[in-house]
């Protein structure tokens, strides 16, 4: 069945409602957006499901939803009736149709006789990891797009651990949703059985501050420094707005001021194109407070919760970004070196980054005596060490982080949580202000401890089928003819994350990455410099990383600049075309 007769079969089923009908009917006329809405099934991955909201196969609605609900209800079923009594727990953000989504899920499972624990309201996402873990759930559901603009949604699975589920999980729960007919195949709304369906809050709420309270390093230090310290923090109309204030609070700050447009849960985002703390645009409000009520910090979090981002004042008095990499770099050092000082650093204490995180970690680690592991990039594959280190018995888990905003600290969670990071990051605020430095001084500091590192990143989309085969074709040009040079200097290390080789360009040495597999391709020059490359599997872009070095910090963001150019003149790009 082609895509023209896929959409008039939604138009003539009994089962598609009305409203869906009179939309798809809007777009009769367009046949690019018939194409892009049922050429393909919405892709099912680790990562769960994310796409725009609206009626068709590819994209997010009631049919979809319950159509994957059911995969997971027969898998669950097949399992055993312990996985059906142990049950699933659904939460959801603040994003337009998240709750009827969150809904829509609770009644295919319930219809099953699949306990369910649905959340009273909107809760970040990383309390839905450690509700998994806190109930002994089978498996947790996030209705939840993070960052993404208003029009997009999505369906984020975890398993029993807390953590997304790994490829092989997820291949295995693909099958069973490929079972399921999107429009006929799962149960329709009134089969739910509301026995099984029970809401919870606030026992999970108290729960999990209490396990956040116990990840601080210096549980007295944001007392000390309250008087001098004031910070601004929003949620981007998000689920951070309750939880944020609140764990702050507890630990001591009484100078929060709150962003209040922006403190309601609305899933427009208004005034935000993209409601990411990643984007210094979504700090325009922040900043403006700031400067009314003489703040040096402003505290960001997206939608879901799971990211947060910062902005400090630098010795000028200007509001600088704190990077995702600088951020991750800072809290290692910090942790680290307050456990040092404390004579409580462990022995075995281990931390994790991505490949794409910046390489001032390692030093870090190496300066600490601390091992660090490197993954590929998404937080399931930090959780995944975690969960060998703690099925092994062995090892002590200090930070886990990623460039893109999230960082995690303690067993709590097995997801990035901008609650436990927000605490840590007021609390590094604090040991510098008693130091009288801002976290831009902060960031200068660890240039100097460690060595000069500039991370810069740069995406392309491209949308609709065709997007998707011009994603492809760069990818295939990377692997198949990868560059010589970057900025000037040699490529001596590739690595092909798809095939799991690595390549040693000088002697010709083929080995394997020793990670999963996946689509990215990395590229080292004889300078430390490094590029990475890989295809989003939540939007349609391709994302490009550059981990750069230098002797001095201007040499260093020089070195990102060359590798930049190196990369666009590969691609057939102009001059500037890569962009963040």
């Amino acid at each position: 069945m082609d895509y023209a007769e896929k959409y008039n079969e939604w138009l003539e089923s009994p089962f598609v409602d009305e409203v869906s009908k009179e939309e798809l009917r809007s777009i009769g006329n367009d046949d690019n957006e018939i194409r892009f809405r049922f050429s393909t099934a919405l892709e099912f991955g680790t990562g769960g499901m994310r796409s725009k909201m609206g009626a068709g196969t590819n994209m997010m609605n009631v049919y979809t939803v319950g159509q994957v609900t059911e995969g997971l209800a027969r898998m669950i079923e097949e399992i055993g009736q312990h996985a059906k009594d142990s049950g699933v727990i659904i939460g959801y953000d603040s994003r337009n149709n998240s709750s009827l989504f969150a809904r829509r899920a609770a009644n295919v499972l319930s219809s099953h006789g699949i306990r369910v624990f649905l959340f009273d309201d909107v809760r970040p996402t990383p309390e839905l990891s450690f509700g998994i873990r806190y109930l002994g759930c089978t498996a947790g559901i996030n209705i939840t797009a993070s960052h993404n603009p208003k029009e997009y949604n999505g369906y984020k699975l975890y398993w029993d651990d807390g953590s997304q589920p790994t490829s092989e999980l997820a291949a295995k729960i693909s099958e069973y949703i490929d079972s399921v007919d999107v429009l006929s195949g799962a149960p329709t709304d009134d089969k739910c059985d509301e026995r099984f369906i029970k809401t919870v809050g606030k026992e999970i709420d108290h729960a999990f501050f209490e396990s956040v309270l116990g990840e601080a390093v210096n549980p007295e230090i944001v007392k000390k420094a309250a008087d001098g310290l004031k910070i601004v923090y929003t949620p981007l109309f998000g689920a951070g707005a309750k939880f944020v204030p609140e764990i702050l609070k507890k630990i001591g700050l009484t100078r929060l001021v709150t962003v209040d447009e922006q403190m309601v849960h609305d899933g427009n985002f208004p005034g935000l194109s993209k409601p990411n703390p990643e984007y210094p645009a979504s700090f325009e409000l922040g900043i403006k407070l700031a400067e009314e009520v003489g703040s040096d910090l402003i505290i960001a979090t997206d939608p879901d919760a799971d990211r947060v981002g910062v902005m400090a004042r630098d010795k000028n008095g200007c509001f600088q970004a704190v990077t995702g990499n600088q951020m991750g770099s800072l809290l290692l050092d910090y942790i680290l070196s307050s456990l040092k000082e404390q004579n409580s650093l462990p022995e075995d204490a281990y931390a994790i980054k991505t490949i794409v995180t910046s390489e001032m970690a390692t030093e870090i680690c190496r300066r600490f005596g601390v091992k660090l592991y490197n993954v590929l990039t998404g937080f399931k594959f930090i959780a995944e060490v975690i969960r060998q280190h703690e099925e092994a018995g062995d090892g002590t888990f200090i930070l886990g982080y990623e460039e893109s905003y999230g960082y995690l600290k303690g067993m709590h969670a097995r997801d990035k949580d901008s609650i436990v990071a927000s605490m840590l990051i007021c609390e590094m605020a604090a040991y510098y202000s008693l130091k009288g430095m801002t976290l831009i001084d902060a960031v200068d500091s660890l240039y100097k401890k460690y060595g000069f590192y500039t991370e810069q990143s740069a995406e392309i989309y491209k949308e609709g089928v065709e997007g998707k085969r011009e994603i492809s074709e760069m990818m295939d040009l990377l692997r198949n003819d990868p560059p010589k040079e970057l900025g000037g200097n040699p490529v001596i290390n590739v690595r092909d994350y798809l095939n799991q080789t690595s390549l040693d360009v000088r002697s010709g040495k083929v080995t394997e990455t020793g990670l999963p597999r996946s689509n990215v391709m990395y590229f080292k020059n004889d300078s430390k410099d490094i590029v990475v490359a890989r295809p989003s599997g939540t939007e349609p872009k391709i994302k490009f990383y550059i981990l750069a070095y230098g002797e001095s910090l201007n040499e260093s963001r020089e070195n990102a600049a060359a590798c930049k150019l190196s990369l666009e003149k590969l691609l057939g790009l102009r001059p500037g075309e890569l962009k963040k």
